[in-house]
Order: C-alpha cells, then sequence, then structure tokens
C-alpha cells in the first residue's frame, strides 16, 4: 500500500520510526499537511542512579572506633559526630538561666520548690481517690433519696479518709523531702502509696469479720509495712523498710516542745490504726522542712561569700554595700 500503510501502523517496518525511509521533502510535506500530527517515539530514558545515602548502621562507628569520634550532645540530630566543631561551645537552656539568675531568684527557686511538693502531694491523693471521689459525686447526682438527703454522708466520709490516708504515706515514703528526684520514681512512690492504703482496708475488713464471727481479731500491722522506696536514697529498685523511730514523736527531745504539743494533739484525735501512718508523716514533714532550710541556709552563705569576694577584689555592687548595711 505504499507510505500509507506506514503512515497509519499498517506496514510491517519494524523500526521505532515509520517515516525515517521516506523521501525528506515527503516527509516534511506530510507533517505539515497531515491532521494527525506524527510525534516520533523517543526511546525510554533510563533513570539516573541515585546517590546511595548511608545508611545509619553504616554511619555508626564501630566499637573499636568510638574512642576517636567527636563527641556531641544528645541534643544534636547527628550523633556520629559531623558538626562536632559547632557544638563545642553548647550549653543547656537550664545551664544558661541557672548562671543568669540573681540572688533572689535562686533563693525562690528553692523555696517554690517546697510549696510546689506539697501542692503535688494533694494532686496526687486525689488521683488514688479517684474512684471513692466519683463514688461519691453518683450518690449526689442519681442515689438513693435518703443518701441524697444527708448529701451522701457516708460517701463523703469515704473520701475523705482515702484523702487524708493517702497524703499521709505519700508523706512517710518521702514524697515531700526529696528533690530532683524522676517522674518515674514518683509514681513508684505513688503507686506504692495507694497499695498500702487498701491492705489496710483489707485488713480493717478481716477484723471486722472476725468480731463478726466471734473469731479473735487480727492485728492491724499495714503501718509497719510502710517502705520508703531506695529510689530516695538513690536506688530505682526494691523498697526497703525504715527503721522504726525508738522515741515516739510527742516524746522526741529533737523536736521542740511547742511542736511536739501540736503533734500530740493531733494523734490523739485519730483512731488507733492512724497514729503511725499520722507519726511518719508528720517526721517527714519536720525532714523536708529541716532539708529546705539547710538549703535556705547553703545558698545564703554561699552568696554572702561571693559578696565578700567581689568586695575584697574592689568589684563591689550597690546591693553588696546595702546588703553589709543590713547584715544580710
Amino acid at each position: 500500500m505504499g507510505w500509507f500503510d506506514g503512515l497509519f501502523g499498517g506496514g510491517s517496518s519494524s523500526g521505532s520510526d515509520p517515516l525515517a525511509k521516506l523521501d525528506p521533502k515527503l516527509r516534511e510535506f506530510l507533517e505539515k499537511e497531515s491532521p494527525l500530527k506524527y510525534q516520533q517515539k523517543q526511546e525510554p530514558q533510563q533513570p539516573l542512579p541515585q546517590p546511595v545515602q548511608p545508611s545509619t548502621q553504616q554511619q555508626r562507628p564501630s566499637s573499636s572506633s568510638e574512642s576517636s569520634q567527636p563527641v556531641v550532645p544528645a541534643e544534636s540530630l547527628y550523633q556520629d559526630g559531623r558538626y562536632a566543631h559547632l557544638w563545642k561551645t553548647y550549653r543547656p537552656l537550664e545551664a544558661v538561666e541557672a548562671d543568669t539568675k540573681t540572688e533572689h531568684e535562686r533563693l525562690m527557686d528553692v523555696l517554690d520548690a517546697y510549696k510546689d511538693r506539697r501542692a503535688h502531694i494533694g494532686r496526687t491523693a486525689l488521683e488514688n481517690c479517684a474512684l471513692e471521689q466519683i463514688e461519691w459525686n453518683e450518690c449526689i447526682k442519681d442515689g438513693p433519696l435518703s443518701s441524697r438527703m444527708t448529701m451522701c454522708h457516708a460517701e463523703m466520709k469515704k473520701f475523705e479518709r482515702c484523702y487524708n490516708m493517702q497524703s499521709r504515706l505519700l508523706k512517710a515514703l518521702g514524697y515531700l523531702n526529696t528533690y530532683n528526684r524522676s517522674a518515674e520514681m514518683d509514681e513508684r512512690i505513688q503507686i506504692h502509696a495507694d497499695t498500702l492504703y487498701h491492705r489496710m482496708l483489707e485488713q480493717e475488713a478481716a477484723i471486722e469479720k472476725a468480731k463478726a464471727e466471734g473469731r479473735p481479731a487480727p492485728a492491724l500491722d499495714f503501718a509497719t509495712n510502710i517502705a520508703l522506696p531506695k529510689a530516695a536514697a538513690g536506688s530505682p529498685s526494691t523498697p526497703v523498710a525504715p527503721a522504726a523511730p525508738a522515741i515516739p514523736i510527742e516524746k522526741d527531745p529533737s523536736i521542740p516542745e511547742d511542736i511536739r504539743k501540736q503533734f500530740a494533739e493531733k494523734l490523739a484525735k485519730l483512731p488507733v490504726a492512724e497514729r503511725s501512718a499520722e507519726e511518719a508523716a508528720l517526721r517527714a514533714e519536720l525532714a523536708a522542712h529541716a532539708e529546705m532550710s539547710t538549703r535556705v541556709t547553703e545558698l545564703r552563705a554561699a552568696q554572702q561569700a561571693a559578696r565578700e569576694q567581689r568586695k575584697a577584689d574592689g568589684k563591689a555592687t550597690i546591693k553588696d554595700r546595702v546588703s553589709g548595711l543590713f547584715g544580710q
């Protein structure tokens, strides 16, 4: 059929361009006059080879070459030592802020930390008593009429007791008097306080059951199992039981007399089963206050030494002179 077959695919040419064998002038005429614009098939382009990115495992130095790699802080995205020269002068934001704080700000940090720990005990106790609080709220909303007429007094007392006991146990376990403790250890103390409280409830139920059946009531000894986690002393593992105080708190000569009288009045108002936990909590509060006072005394001593050094170097500031006049 001639060149029409080749143009519309009817030919048997196996070449990639069916117009390759036509006369150049004829080919130019067809390209201009044909309603179907013929486009020559392009050879498929081979994809360019992509540069191989070294994997994390390839970048990670072996144990034999770790000592030769530059050290970079954990904040760097490239732990293989890249850009280590840029990190030589890096300091964490906390360290920079600590160096630029005034004496008053450092003192307030100690006092605020103590107040925050006390407030955090209340929030933690509420978390441990969430079920009791929900039970009280549900009673007020949808409880029996007889209970709602008394504002669900029984449920309220149950929640109130849980909150007070959880607070005492948290203090006794050292939740108040340790600074710079990890969140993990705080959670362990919280869980252990909740465990001790429910152990007390189980023992009280066993005592009531024994009395109802006419059997000798077992002794309530949960307070002797109060344990301080080792993390408060430096180890994150198993709790250990603290040594029981040899002298009752109301007779301890190391405590001022007026404070001993206050403690004795508090203990006298509590049931016998709760007095040991309350005594441990009171001792923990004393220890926390003593720790805070020690930190404040050390901070003031360091500030006074710094002022004396500036005076000796002839670099005393106006604030140093004013503080000296007031004996601070």
